[in-house]
């Protein structure tokens, strides 16, 4: 009975010792080499190597980091689903600022037009001297056909300023949804400085501001086509 108890005492001893070689052994190299000398708080480099019980069966070849990495990877609190939804933040506002562009350049296009309109003489309506005589000798066809074209420009005219009413009250609905994409875009800018170590605690404000460009995309698209 004694010498199965040894058996079984030097059989944990073996199993103790093999787990405590496996696991990792961290060693604070420090600025002072000596042994004697006193230690100091600084930590110029880590260094791993397997743990065990006999000195002479530890590994030859530790594993170091210096002090810097393992900073770096402890205040890098970035990920890639970060890095991705901050992506797509950047791309929901650079296409925000191409529709303000076109926007405000459709209307400066509206106010040239407008101006150019309003600077033109109004031709009067009472025919000349040579246009009475031309009528008089014209035959009744060709007074028609003159009247038609008059009529024609009359109503491209009167089409062209009714456009331009609609593109104009296209354009104030085009503003009121923008004013909602700038609320939408204030309020991803105040939560992600509020939260600048936990972006993702922003999913909420970008997931409006997402949908307010979506809208705003949608009735961009369907005024372009119509």
């Amino acid at each position: 009975f004694r010498g199965q108890a040894v058996s079984s005492d030097f059989s944990q001893w073996q199993q103790h010792h093999r787990a405590a070689a496996a696991k990792p052994h961290l060693v604070n190299i420090t600025t002072m080499g000596a042994e004697n000398s006193k230690p100091s708080s600084e930590v110029t480099q880590h260094v791993f190597s397997p743990y065990a019980a006999d000195k002479f069966a530890r590994s030859e070849h530790p594993v170091k980091f210096s002090n810097e990495l393992v900073d770096s990877l402890q205040k890098n609190t970035f990920t890639d689903s970060t890095r991705s939804r901050q992506q797509e933040l950047q791309y929901q506002e650079r296409l925000t600022a191409e529709l303000e562009r076109l926007r405000e350049q459709e209307a400066q296009n509206f106010s040239k037009y407008s101006e150019t309109l309003s600077d033109e003489p109004e031709q009067s309506s009472q025919p000349g001297l040579v246009e009475k005589l031309s009528d008089a000798t014209s035959s009744k066809a060709t007074l028609a056909e003159k009247q038609r074209q008059k009529d024609m420009s009359r109503n491209s005219v009167t089409e062209e300023v009714e456009e331009l009413r609609k593109k104009l009250a296209n354009r104030k609905k085009l503003e009121q949804v923008d004013a909602d994409v700038g609320k939408a875009k204030d309020a991803v800018i105040a939560c992600l400085r509020a939260n600048d170590r936990r972006p993702l605690d922003c999913w909420k404000e970008i997931e409006t501001f997402k949908k307010e460009v979506g809208r705003l995309e949608k009735d961009f698209v369907e005024k372009t086509i119509r």
